[in-house]
């Protein structure tokens, strides 16, 4: 075990090797994402290709989620028990290979291009299951509460900054190469940073480069050092775990908001590009720059989200006002995106999805409340509930789409559907979650339960 830096250089001056750990998670968190764009951006010329239809599109952007369901609980269960570090590192190699093979589907016969590419998606979904919850895991090790609203909205950005770097690179590739090497220099790109996560990335108290100042103010700010064990050694997860969050009315509303955010970011991810090419007549080329004006609004409410809330928080409002008033806000402005079917101008479009995508930025700060609600040995395990549900909607999401557009030949529903999911998330944070506070398991703090100790109340 390496000893942190603690010599009398170090000593004076608190590290800030943090930032270096959220600079890792974003960057792989961008890749990660730009891997389940590219199918979108690649859509329209392989589609073309191949006589893949609208609604057999849908369902290979459907096919990630599936497993990423499927993923969710195996992958939380995984990162409290063999480490996140770990587990986060294996799984980026091994979705980035998967990348990798997806550019090889068109050597073989067409009739079986659908299959072979659903069941890379597939897998590629299963693999990079401990993506979110590890970010959350990272983060709780890695930050204290006052500082985890910010650098939770941070990695969040992740998926703007995949949208702002790789979809007009992937945009350029699609138009001057071939559709195939958006999948071949994604896959050796993941791979390569996998071998520098492996060389660089360590937890709190294994960390070369952080030295005892830094540690204490993760430790007294309430960071998560011992990375989700308890007193030595990792707890197994019981059903009673699953029923601690599932029997708590504060925690199903905050899985519905999570549900509806999922829809707008599943949305941007696998049709929007589509939408500009179909729908509002743009080449590939110019969709991957002007996708990236939605990003760059995503991106400033992401990080104004997470700054906002941990504002509130120093200046004393409770963590239910600090989590609320941006996710809220956010979630009502990203509702917004129906009102492109009432405008003609393209740009115009652009500019309400912009809107819409800065809301949905600001209201990722949600992803905090994993760590602010976990018991701490279960912050992975309840990272990976909590993005289940929002890997629900993108299974729905993009199949709905699908049977939408074909059926219609427009996107007008599609737009709708979409929408209204702002509003429910914002009701249900409003009318259903109550109180933001820890829940319990069963006979925890003087023998309260979980599911009263997260009873909403006013």
């Amino acid at each position: 075990m390496t000893t942190p830096s603690s010599g009398p250089g170090t000593a004076q001056k608190r590290t800030r090797t943090r930032y270096v750990t959220l600079a890792m998670l974003v960057i792989a968190s961008a890749v990660a994402l730009a891997d389940r764009a590219n199918l979108s951006i690649a859509g329209s010329a392989m589609s073309a290709e191949l006589g893949i239809t609208p609604v057999q599109l849908g369902f290979l952007f459907s096919a990630f989620s599936w497993a990423y369901v499927l993923g969710q609980l195996p992958a939380g269960w995984m990162l409290d028990r063999f480490g996140a570090i770990r587990v986060y590192g294996i799984a980026l190699f091994g979705w980035s290979l998967l990348t990798l093979a997806q550019g090889f589907i068109g050597l073989g016969p067409a009739a079986l291009a659908v299959t072979l590419l659903f069941a890379l998606r597939f897998l590629m979904g299963l693999v990079e299951a401990p993506l979110s919850p590890g970010n959350s895991s990272i983060t709780a090790s890695w930050f204290p509460v006052a500082e985890r609203g910010t650098a939770t909205s941070i990695y969040n950005s992740a998926q703007y900054v995949a949208v702002l770097l790789f979809v007009p690179f992937m945009g350029l590739l699609v138009g001057h190469v071939n559709w195939e090497s958006v999948f071949w220099v994604m896959g050796v790109i993941g791979m390569a940073l996998a071998l520098v996560w492996a060389r660089i990335m360590y937890m709190p108290g294994q960390h070369p480069r952080i030295n005892t100042l830094e540690l204490a103010h993760l430790r007294e700010g309430g960071a998560n050092l011992d990375g989700g064990t308890v007193q030595g050694e990792r707890q197994k997860v019981r059903l009673a775990d699953l029923k601690l969050f599932l029997g708590s009315r504060q925690m199903l509303g905050i899985y519905i908001g999570q549900y509806c955010l999922a829809s707008m970011q599943y949305f941007f991810l696998t049709w929007f590009p589509i939408y500009l090419v179909k729908g509002r007549g743009m080449n590939i080329v110019e969709v991957g720059f002007v996708a990236s004006l939605p990003a760059i609004a995503g991106f400033a409410g992401g990080i104004l989200g997470g700054v906002i809330s941990d504002s509130l928080t120093r200046r004393g409002f409770s963590l239910s006002v600090a989590r609320k008033v941006p996710f809220v806000t956010g979630m009502l402005l990203s509702s917004s995106v129906v009102l492109c079917n009432f405008v003609g101008s393209t740009y115009a479009a652009v500019a309400i999805v912009t809107l819409a995508l800065f809301g949905k930025g600001l209201s990722a700060v949600n992803f905090a409340l994993i760590a602010d609600t976990s018991p701490r040995h279960l912050v992975g395990f309840a990272g990976g509930l909590f993005n289940l549900f929002g890997s629900i909607s993108g299974i729905v999401t993009p199949i709905v789409i699908g049977y939408a557009v074909q059926a219609t030949g427009s996107f007008t529903e599609a737009l709708w559907f979409v929408g209204a999911h702002g509003a429910v998330a914002a009701l249900a944070y409003l009318c259903v979650v109550g109180k933001i506070g820890p829940v319990h398991p069963q006979g925890a703090h003087g023998g309260a339960a979980g599911v009263l100790s997260s009873a909403p109340r006013a």
